[in-house]
């Protein structure tokens, strides 16, 4: 039944008012007690007494505890109870409750006003009541002057819950009395529903009876089988299944929803039959316990729509067809040991052309009840939660999948915690978390602040029985980092970093102090996150690129050990940055910068940093970095700081790779690229309790693919590679969103639940949810060891542990005892664990007067890593570097090696060079990580370095390719002459860019020595390759004049002819002001008037002034031309076009559709916008051209034109004239995704600006993944609200030119010299930046605001349907 506008009582009140004039009973349970206001409400007034008004009343779930009850014929037989449900409040009733007995009240908590205020979430008067602690009514009974009796329930929503006793009598009482029925002292009796009974209750169906009585569910029945989601590109459509069923009684065959929604999951069980002793016997012979399906019926040897059973295009002899989410299960008869089946979907499903291509179910075999923990969960798809559509702690694990080898158990949830991002664990086992309510557009939602919750286990069953508050305040709203280091408490909370201290051991802080300040935007995600305790003693940590700056506690800037402010200026540090320090601060490094969103880093034992990074939205460039200190990871172009989709030569062909600057010399590779996601914490994992493909890896959170998962590597040369493996996958439940992951002392891990719909977009779109999962080996109890820090022995032991706060407490002790400690220290030194040695050997190095001994030891260890190590720590013990790279520089360990040549960094010695060069001579060639590890070694003294290797070893390299690279990767006086004659060599064209892209890392006269060679250097005859070399090194000449030389000019004039057509000749036609060649500057724009190197050419034509030349081709005569050259003016966007185009609508001598066409030109700048309502206001436009105006108008970005327009120009409310339904109607209605989408890519101009698979244009972020990242109903808000959530680098900018002109679109890259924007059309427009007065960000997101006027209601709902299938590029 419907509620709200839809009730079915607001199309017949006068009706049922006579009937209830007669005496007639009225009850309302849930959504049937919400009518609209005024006439609808004022009936339910008299009725029962009470109503659901919109913006008074609130519907937000939570737990009500009845503690009191009336004396009343309803509440006979009821007892106090507390339940979870959404249970409505404020009810508006009748003037001070006139005729009204409450039947169940309870206080509500201030979590329920957690929402935003809005018809069913929030306003003044219901926050100030719930604040007063008013007690607020949800059930009620109200007895008429006219005999009638009426009852209104507010309960409902969460169906397990009329399994509960009192919470069903106190219905069934209140239907009885309403109905004027004795109520019995006892209350209305009722047999106990089991949870099958209430599965069967939603599909409309009875449980049977016959086959026996099922076995009662039992908590943590894992499936014997569970399949990876099957989908129509599964090999064969199917999967085989073979299931050891020894000692089983019973057999639940689960056929759920794999996550994308429940359209064309036709599932079959082929062939399914029991093996054994007593031979075969096939399924279909016995009759089933019970059996459901979410389409139709479950049948025998038919599909779920009744026709022959088909998978993968095979006939399948026999078997059960059904439809998910589907659960059937039998009686195991004896004699049988194993179960055999192939699971898989229907072609009655895939061969549907609405859906049949996103056909996909999950196939699991239980030998036990699974209870609600399967029963819940299935049907919930489409981005539901585990159960169905159930948000309930309860169903929380139902809805992910575990690695095969562990079990996950919830540890905690709402509303003990909501929200949890950041987590760290101390040595006693209990998890310390950031609780966030106030972030973003709920900032100041939560008044006392944001908290940070100590969860415990007392019990060590794995679920958390007490909690505390450590520290409240406004002060660490938005929190992203938390580390417990004994009595310290250090909170990453973006401008701060914080310094709590539990002086008195009450878990409470006593006192706060600032460690760094001005570090990070407020409440921004990409700026200050968690530090993390090294095995060197130092802290690790760093920001995104909203980090901007470090200040120390006074506000000064951090100036880092290089001499350098630790700015993101490009002065030399870029964007996002990896940091090292001291505890105090003190003796500060930058690891690493020009990262993006760097979110958390890790450090290993062996003191290997690592961490994630996010790449702009939609680009499937999310990236696992092994942080190569002191090295660039390319966000931005280390030299300009120019975005990475700015044109290059050698320009990556994939935009993940793109997105890096991967092919540009001077960055660093990524260790692994995950696609799309939004990165979140991350951990090594150096315990042993979880299986061995875990030892000693990365463990991290990716929210937006609602996954936790490791990254085992492998060394491969001086780097690594590494694969990826699921820990915790949301596969049924979209708002799983992995924050952080920790781990225990008991080598557990643990890991924070955003929970929330949507990622992305800096959004929080729930904020009474939050759970924190227990990952361990199955029966696997939290016991937490004990531990002595008091002796070296036990402290040692516990330097052991995998915990890090136990780590660091150990540490502290072991430090402070010195020499006493030795001893312990070599024995663990001695063991077979490389990461115990590891961290003994950081101790062992760091007592004093010992420092020396045990680097020499460790140097000459068969480990490579504990000789990795060695370096390492002669480096932090300011050790003489140069004997130590001596003796390693020839080792046989790529890694050492790489090592080696980082000692190098900053090292002064007169002996340096000879030893980088000889680390240079053994480059394979190959290695881009060991490459890289050369020019971080030599980026403060490449003139000697490169010089050394010149002298000796140049020519005696392994290979041409080894050679090369140094050459390409160096920065010395030396490298452009090195260059020119690697150009100037034999290469294919495909290897020029590489080579011509170094150029662009250099400075000096000897680069443009070298450049002029190669661009004057090509004969007439040069091939293309040759030709390319000269046409780049033209364009790399700044402020040459080759007029000045006879030789240089005609060789300019050869280089144009063969050049010409091609984006190269616009340049140099442009750069070098060649106003003899503007005629062919408008061939091409005429020629490509929609493409780049077509509109560049206009624009310089418009720039220079050469207007007479475009207007005398308009006048030619010639349809064709003119008809170019309009659409060119019209793409341009130039204020400077609209003269022109004017002129040409305003002329009625040319052809209607050439007007038309300049009409539409006019409306895309704002100048021409604005000409257009003159000439509109004047009646200057007629008829026809008037239509072709009015929409692209009401577009503009100008807000005065919008304006003349709506009124010059009214438009309807939507495509059909009608307005939207609810969001409620919109998210429930089916959408169809063939049809959605043609819409996407037509009727809603989605396409217009977003990729999806190589197609559309890319302005906004590329969606071919969308779909694996933001949920139905964050989807549906980007497009009816596209400014609640601008993923970053996507907002718009206005650029405010000297002259007046504005231009607006997203900024593509800013450097020195221009600014760089690409508008809806796709197409980038430059700036000198001289010429530019202000660069603004724009709130307003470029996206159109009023997208839905493209769509009917169902079209709207059809391209959602659509965008939730884009989870996967195709290849």
């Amino acid at each position: 039944m419907d509620g709200g506008g839809g009730h079915p009582v607001n199309r017949h009140l006068a009706e049922l008012d006579k009937l209830m004039k007669k005496g007639i009973g009225l009850a309302c349970i849930h959504y049937a007690v919400e009518v609209p206001k005024g006439k609808s409400g004022n009936y339910f007034l008299d009725w029962i007494g009470g109503y659901f008004e919109a913006h008074w009343s609130v519907n937000p779930h939570w737990i009500a505890e009845i503690k009191n009850l009336p004396k009343h014929p309803i509440t006979n037989g009821v007892k106090p109870f507390k339940i979870n449900d959404e249970w409505y409040f404020h009810m508006r009733f009748r003037d001070k409750l006139e005729g009204v007995t409450p039947i169940l009240s309870a206080v509500a908590p201030e979590s329920t006003m957690r929402r935003r205020n809005g018809a069913h979430s929030g306003n003044a008067a219901v926050r100030a009541s719930v604040a007063k602690g008013d007690l607020q009514h949800l059930a009620w009974a109200r007895e008429r002057p006219d005999g009638g009796r009426g009852f209104g329930f507010t309960g409902g929503h969460v169906h397990w819950n009329w399994a509960n006793e009192n919470f069903r009598k106190v219905a069934l009482n209140a239907i009885a009395w309403v109905a004027k029925a004795d109520i019995p002292a006892g209350g209305v009796p009722s047999v106990d529903p089991s949870k099958d009974d209430l599965v069967a209750a939603i599909k409309g169906k009875k449980v049977s009876k016959k086959a026996g009585k099922l076995s009662s569910p039992k908590p943590g029945v894992k499936p014997v089988f569970k399949s990876p989601v099957v989908t129509s590109l599964t090999p064969g459509c199917s999967i085989k299944v073979d299931v050891d069923i020894r000692g089983a009684k019973e057999l639940y065959l689960v056929a759920s929803d794999g996550g994308n929604g429940h359209s064309c999951d036709w599932a079959d069980w082929g062939e399914p039959r029991l093996v054994g002793p007593k031979g075969e016997k096939k399924l279909t012979e016995l009759k089933w316990t019970s059996a459901s399906s979410g389409f139709n019926n479950v049948r025998v040897n038919k599909n779920c729509g009744g026709d022959s059973l088909r998978i993968g295009d095979k006939d399948i002899p026999y078997g059960l067809g059904t439809h998910a989410s589907s659960v059937i299960s039998y009686k195991i008869p004896p004699g049988y040991e194993r179960f055999k089946a192939l699971a898989g979907l229907d072609n009655g499903g895939t061969e549907q052309g609405a859906c049949g291509n996103a056909s996909s179910v999950q196939f699991l075999v239980y030998t036990g009840n699974p209870g609600s923990a399967v029963l819940t969960s299935i049907g919930g798809g489409g981005g539901g939660g585990g159960g169905g559509d159930s948000r309930e702690p309860g169903d929380a694990l139902a809805g992910l999948d575990v690695h095969a080898d562990l079990d996950a158990t919830l540890f905690a949830s709402e509303p003990t915690i909501v929200s949890p991002t950041n987590l760290d664990i101390d040595h006693r086992g209990r998890i310390w978390i950031c609780e966030v309510v106030n972030y973003r557009r709920n900032n100041g939602r939560r008044p006392e602040g944001d908290r940070i919750v100590i969860l415990e286990d007392s019990d060590g069953d794995g679920v958390s029985d007490k909690s505390k508050v450590f520290y409240q305040g406004r002060d660490i709203d938005s929190a992203m980092g938390i580390v417990v280091l004994g009595n310290k408490v250090i909170v990453s909370c973006a401008p701060n970093v914080f310094v709590f201290h539990d002086d008195d051991g009450d878990d409470k802080a006593d006192r706060k102090e600032l460690l760094f300040s001005k570090t990070g935007t407020p409440q921004h995600d990409h700026s200050a996150h968690s530090i993390v305790f090294g095995p060197d003693g130092k802290f690790y940590w760093n920001f995104g690129n909203t980090g901007r700056h470090v200040h120390d506690a006074k506000g000064n800037i951090i100036v880092d050990i290089d001499g350098n402010e630790v700015r993101d200026n490009g002065k030399p540090y870029f964007g996002g940055m990896a940091f090292r320090c001291n505890a105090d601060g003190s003796e500060f490094e930058v690891l690493g910068h020009n990262f993006r969103n760097n979110y958390e880093a890790t450090v290993d034992s062996l003191g290997a940093v690592w961490q994630s990074d996010n790449d702009d939205d939609g680009n499937r460039g999310v990236r696992i970095n092994y942080v190569m200190e002191f090295g660039n990871y390319g966000y931005r172009d280390e030299m300009t700081g120019a975005g990475w989709r700015s044109n290059r030569v050698g320009i990556e062909k994939e935009i993940p790779r793109r997105h890096w600057h991967l092919n540009d010399p001077g960055v660093v590779p990524n260790l692994l690229q995950t696609g799309a996601g939004s990165p979140t914490g991350i951990t090594v994992y150096e315990g042993r309790l979880l299986p061995r493909i875990f030892w000693d890896q990365v463990i991290h959170c990716d929210a937006g693919p609602n996954v936790c998962r490791a990254y085992p590597v492998k060394k491969t040369g001086a780097g690594y590679s590494a694969e990826s493996v699921d820990i915790l996958k949301g596969s049924r439940d979209r708002w799983f969103r992995p924050a952080d992951v920790s781990v225990a002392p008991d080598g557990s891990l643990f890991v924070t639940d955003w929970y929330d719909p949507g990622v992305g977009g800096h959004g929080m779109r729930d904020l009474g949810r939050g759970r924190i999962f227990r990952v361990a080996p199955p029966n696997t109890k939290y016991k937490v060891p004990t531990f002595d820090f008091k002796t070296a022995e036990g402290a040692v032991e516990a330097l052991k542990n995998a915990n890090y706060a136990a780590r660091y407490l150990a540490w502290t002790a072991l430090h402070d005892m010195g020499a006493k400690a030795e001893k312990a220290l070599l024995g663990l030194y001695g063991s077979q664990n490389v990461r115990h040695r590891a961290r003994a050997l950081w101790l062992l190095g760091k007592i004093e007067g010992r420092g020396a001994h045990y680097v020499e030891l460790a140097a000459g260890d068969k480990e490579e890593d504990i000789r990795v190590v060695a370096i390492r720590l002669a480096r932090q013990l300011k050790q003489d570097i140069i004997p130590l790279v001596a003796k390693l520089a020839s080792d046989t360990s790529a890694p050492v090696r790489r090592e080696c040549a980082i000692a190098l960094h900053r090292e002064k010695s007169d002996k340096a060079p000879a030893l980088w060069a000889q680390l240079a001579a053994a480059h394979d060639g190959k290695d881009r990580w060991y490459l890289e590890a050369l020019g971080i070694s030599a980026a403060k003294r490449w003139d000697e370095y490169f010089g050394a290797w010149l002298e000796k070893y140049a020519a005696k390299s392994s290979s041409a390719e080894s050679r090369n690279d140094v050459v390409w990767r160096s920065r010395a006086k030396a490298t452009p002459d090195q260059l020119a004659s690697i150009l100037g060599g034999k290469l294919e064209k495909s290897e020029v860019p590489r080579y011509l892209r170094a150029f662009d890392f250099l400075k000096g006269p000897e680069k443009e020595g070298a450049l002029i060679a190669l661009a004057f250097g090509a004969g007439k005859e040069a091939d293309p390759a040759r030709l390319l070399v000269a046409q780049e090194a033209l364009k790399r000449l700044g402020n040459f004049d080759p007029k000045k030389d006879a030789k240089h000019s005609k060789a300019l004039d050869g280089l144009l002819e063969r050049s010409k057509g091609s984006p190269q000749f616009v340049d140099l036609v442009n750069r070098f002001n060649i106003s003899a060649k503007y005629p062919d500057l408008l061939e091409m724009a005429i020629a490509d008037p929609a493409g780049q190197a077509g509109v560049d050419a206009i624009r310089i034509l418009l720039g220079k002034n050469a207007t007479g030349l475009v207007t005398k081709a308009l006048d030619g005569g010639d349809e064709k031309k003119a008809t170019g050259i309009v659409e060119v003016l019209s793409n341009s966007g130039e204020n400077r076009a609209a003269g022109i185009l004017a002129a040409v609508v305003k002329d009625d001598d040319r052809s209607v559709e050439l007007r038309r066409k300049a009409v539409k030109g006019l409306a895309r700048s704002q100048n021409g916008g604005r000409e257009l309502i003159r000439m509109a206001q004047k009646d200057e436009l007629e008829a026809g051209l008037r239509a072709s105006a009015a929409l692209d108008l009401h577009r503009s970005r100008a807000k005065d034109v919008r304006a003349a327009a709506a009124k010059l120009f009214p438009l309807p409310k939507t495509k059909s004239n009608r307005a939207l339904p609810s969001i409620a109607k919109l998210l429930g209605a089916r959408g169809d995704v063939t049809r959605g989408a043609a819409v996407f890519a037509k009727t809603g101009t989605c396409g217009n600006c977003h990729k999806v698979n190589g197609v559309g244009k890319e302005v906004g972020p590329d969606m071919s993944e969308i779909g694996g990242k933001l949920t139905r109903e964050a989807l549906l808000e980007s497009i009816l609200f596209p400014s609640a959530a601008i993923g970053q680098n996507f907002e718009t900018y206005v650029v405010v030119l000297k002259n007046g002109e504005t231009h607006s679109g997203i900024l593509i890259s800013q450097t020195a010299a221009e600014v760089v924007i690409r508008g809806a059309d796709a197409l980038n427009k430059k700036f000198a930046k001289a010429k530019v007065l202000a660069l603004k960000k724009d709130k307003l997101s470029l996206m159109p605001a009023d997208l839905q006027k493209q769509m009917s209601a169902q079209e709207l709902v059809d391209v959602v349907a659509y965008m939730t299938t884009l989870k996967k590029a195709k290849k």
